[in-house]
C-alpha cells in the first residue's frame, strides 16, 4: 500500500510497471495525446486523471482502480476485471451513465449477477437513467449490453452505450448510432424527440463501445 503518492504519480509507476518505455507509447495506448499525458503526469493546473483514461486502464492492463485513486492493494488484477466467464451469469452494475459516472467491468463491483439465458453473451447489465432515449428505453429498466472492438463494423441505427476520449468531452451515453458522410466520423443520435440536436464525434475518440441487445424489467432479474 502506498497511500503517500499522488494519483498522477502512480500513473507514473503503472506506466512502469507496465514496461512502456516512453510517455509516447503510453499514450498512443490510451488514445490520447503525449502532451495531455505529459500535463497529467506533471499535475499541470491540478489536471487528474479523467474517467476515459481510467476506463481504458481497466479494461486494457486490468489496473486496480482504488490503488490508481487511493494508493489501496495491487497496482494490477491477476484476472481479467470483464467477467465474460462469471458462472452465475451476467454482473449488473449500478452506475448512471447519464450522470457521467465511470463504467468499471470489475467483479469486486458487480451488483449481483443476472442468469437470462437469452443475453448471457452480453459483457454486463446497465440501468437506464434519464429520458433521452424513449420510447425506446425508459428509466428503471435494465439494458443487456455487449462490448464492440472493431468500430469499424457497426450496425447504423442501433442503439450502444457510447464512452469517448477527452477529444470528445469524455462523454458517457447511450445513443442510437448514425452513418456520417465523414467516414471517420459518426452520428449520435438520442430517440426521444424532445431531445434535439445530433452530436458528431470521430471514431477514433470512442473508448469503449457497447451494443445494446436488449432489455429486462427488475422483476425479471
Amino acid at each position: 500500500m502506498n497511500t503517500q503518492t499522488t494519483e498522477n504519480q502512480r500513473l507514473k509507476i503503472l506506466m512502469d510497471i507496465l514496461h512502456f518505455k516512453t510517455q509516447k507509447m503510453f499514450a498512443k495506448a490510451l488514445n490520447i495525446k503525449e502532451g495531455s499525458l505529459s500535463d497529467i503526469l506533471r499535475g499541470k493546473g491540478g489536471m487528474g486523471i479523467s474517467n476515459a483514461i481510467k476506463d481504458k486502464l481497466v479494461l486494457l492492463f486490468n489496473v486496480n482502480l482504488n490503488w490508481l485513486e487511493n494508493g489501496v492493494g495491487e497496482p494490477l488484477f491477476k484476472k481479467s476485471p470483464v467477467i465474460a466467464e462469471a458462472k452465475e451469469g451476467v454482473p449488473y452494475y449500478d452506475i448512471s451513465l447519464e450522470e457521467n459516472d465511470n463504467l468499471i467491468l470489475m467483479e469486486e463491483q458487480a451488483e449481483y449477477f443476472v442468469n437470462y439465458r437469452p443475453f448471457n453473451d452480453c459483457t454486463a447489465y446497465l440501468p437506464v437513467f434519464g429520458e433521452s432515449m424513449l420510447p425506446k428505453y425508459a428509466p428503471g429498466e435494465i439494458i443487456a449490453v455487449k462490448e464492440i472492438s472493431n468500430y469499424d463494423v457497426l450496425l447504423w441505427g442501433e442503439t450502444y452505450v457510447v464512452m469517448t476520449n477527452e477529444e470528445a468531452n469524455s462523454l458517457r451515453c447511450i445513443k442510437l448510432i448514425h452513418e456520417h458522410a465523414d467516414k471517420n466520423k459518426v452520428i449520435l443520435r438520442a430517440s426521444n424527440p424532445d431531445f434535439k440536436g445530433d452530436i458528431v464525434i470521430k471514431r477514433s475518440d470512442i473508448t469503449a463501445l457497447y451494443i445494446i441487445k436488449g432489455k429486462i424489467t427488475r422483476n425479471q432479474v
